[in-house]
Formats: C-alpha cells, structure tokens, sequence
C-alpha cells in the first residue's frame, strides 16, 4: 500500500467526502488548525492558502471527527476510507510518507 502526496490523492479524498455527502470548501480565513468543520451543514472548510499536502493532512486528520454512513460508500471508497480509519496520522510522529492503497 502507497500513498503519495498528489493532486490524484487529494481528488480521491474529495470523492470520499461526496459519497459522505459532505462538501468541502477551500476558503481564508482565520482557522488554527487549518480547517473548519459546519457538522449540521455537513460542510468542510479548509484554508485555501494550503498545499496539496496541507489538503490532504487536512481531509485526513478530519476523517475521524465526521460521520460516515458506511453503507452509502461505494465498495472502492469503503475500502479505502477503512483503510483511512485503520492507519491514523498523528501529529510530529506522522511520517511524511504513508502507507495506503489508492
């Protein structure tokens, strides 16, 4: 399992986000962790002045704070968000490159 820090990786995360029926917003503003999360809108903003890498960081550190209703992702986007949930990145200890099948 690869994953590398591309403008496919951050389309693939953005796809999994739709099936979860959130929508993710690039905006500025004033946020300190980078990235604000509407629970009740079911919408995702996060600073546009980010990297694909700060995005993808982003998408994922977000990923366990959303809910997900497993059973309207398709079986590729099931599979990889499992994935996701099962190697979670975590801070200084991160590695800048992850293990995840794309």
């Amino acid at each position: 399992m690869s994953f590398k820090y591309t403008p496919n990786t951050l389309k693939k995360l953005e796809e999994l986000y739709e099936e979860a029926r959130y929508i993710i917003r690039y905006e500025k503003g004033n946020f300190n962790s980078g990235y604000c999360i509407l629970e009740e809108r079911r919408v995702v903003v996060i600073n546009k002045f980010f990297s694909v890498e700060g995005r993808i960081n982003a998408l994922i550190e977000i990923l366990p704070a959303i809910t997900v209703n497993e059973e309207e992702l398709s079986t590729e986007m099931l599979k990889w968000y499992k994935q996701l949930k099962a190697e979670p990145i975590t801070g200084k200890d991160a590695p800048t490159q992850t293990q995840i099948d794309i």
